[in-house]
């Protein structure tokens, strides 16, 4: 069974594991646990699972060049200090799941991107990512990434201390944390644990509630002081949107324009929606995952007050296809397509840095109206604007 077919069975095994977790209650606030790297204490997700004994340990690998799936079994995670060792195969993504939820859909998700030469400085090294109703939310957590020493042909030490809604990862340097996530952003507190790649793992070790001097709540959000960032906004339910088709309709007289009324009409029902952390509309968390292939679309719309006629620059990032009116009137269109050539900084992810426009404002209220379509991983926007003077908005 390839990885692209695992995650039904893991789902199922999850339920079970679940129903399970009586066998390991009431385990102490320091205890140590062991689970050597078995079929006792792990059970296997896909087909190219190899348990054995490699440099005097008990180890698990896959047995060819695909990421292989393993679920530990009778044990539900909350709090504590996680480790292990991980010695790469080639090139690849070991990755950890936990607080995975029965149906494996949403958890907190930590791995390590290994293409072949290690590099001390890079930062997208090590990645945090929440897993919202089974989407990644790499692309738009560009924040929580980090740089490590990794080692290759021998063991790399990985220690993740997890507590509330924050956690630090050591990789390699148990002195020095080389992330640290100050608000873990899925929806789960607690659940199962999975490991994945094609790598080989080793010593896996937890103690439950050994969360060190790290806080339960979440820390600073560095976007929190900042007044230019526009946070409330209205949405509407997504639509699908065939791939190639545009939101504009062809019309004879030039030169007029029109959104399709099949896309944005007057029976459009509008709900609030205020940005998270980071100033992040996070649209996955609302809207949860598209149909496999498939491409969707919703718009976003906010007023802005000005009190004179006057320009301003905005920052905006935004995953994957925007349009943006102001009055009614088109302003931008831009796509971040992860992979293509075009994509934006930094490599297609969501961020303050994708692109910039001058906003032209008239006096008194204005509309902005944004829309974004949605195909790969998980969506969002971001927008600042340059200063506040003589505007106003919520």
């Amino acid at each position: 069974m390839k990885l692209q077919h695992a995650i039904l069975s893991l789902s199922m095994l999850a339920i079970g594991l679940l129903n399970a977790q009586d066998k390991t209650e009431d385990i102490g606030n320091s205890k140590k646990i062991e689970f050597p790297m078995n079929e006792k204490h792990w059970t296997t997700v896909t087909d190219n699972v190899e348990f054995s004994t490699y440099k005097s340990v008990q180890t698990v690998k896959s047995d060819d060049s695909d990421e292989m799936v393993i679920l530990l079994k009778d044990f539900e995670f909350t709090d504590g200090t996680i480790e292990f060792d991980v010695e790469f195969k080639e090139r690849g993504f070991p990755a950890i799941d936990f607080r995975a939820d029965k149906n494996m859909l949403n958890s907190e998700k930590f791995y390590i991107r290994y293409f072949g030469t290690p590099q001390g400085l890079k930062r997208t090294t090590l990645q945090y990512a929440a897993v919202v109703d089974s989407v990644n939310l790499w692309d738009v957590t560009d924040d929580y990434q980090a740089a490590a020493t990794i080692h290759e042909g021998k063991w790399n030490h990985v220690k993740l201390v997890v507590s509330g809604k924050q956690m630090k990862v050591h990789v390699n340097d148990m002195e020095r944390a080389a992330l640290h996530v100050p608000a873990l952003e899925g929806l789960t507190n607690s659940g199962l644990i999975a490991l994945s790649g094609n790598v080989v793992y080793a010593n896996f070790v937890v103690r439950p509630n050994a969360t060190e001097d790290l806080p339960s709540k979440e820390g600073y959000d560095p976007t929190y002081n900042d007044s230019r960032y526009l946070r409330n906004w209205s949405v509407c339910d997504p639509v699908d949107l065939p791939f190639r088709k545009d939101i504009m309709m062809d019309i004879p007289s030039f030169p007029r324009f029109t959104i399709d009324t099949l896309l944005l009409n007057s029976s459009l029902v509008w709900k609030p929606i205020r940005a998270e952390r980071r100033a992040l509309i996070n649209l996955t968390k609302m809207f949860g995952a598209a149909e496999r292939g498939q491409r969707r679309l919703t718009w976003l719309k906010t007023t802005i007050s000005s009190e004179t006629a006057q320009e301003k620059r905005v920052d905006l990032g935004f995953s994957d296809e925007v349009w943006v009116f102001i009055n009614g009137q088109p302003l931008l269109t831009d796509n971040n397509y992860y992979g293509s050539p075009g994509m934006k900084e930094p490599s297609g992810r969501c961020t303050i840095e994708n692109t910039s426009f001058q906003l032209p404002l008239q006096k008194g209220a204005n509309e902005v109206l944004i829309g974004i379509t949605n195909y790969f991983f998980g969506w969002g926007v971001i927008a600042r604007l340059e200063d506040t003077e003589g505007l106003n908005f919520k």
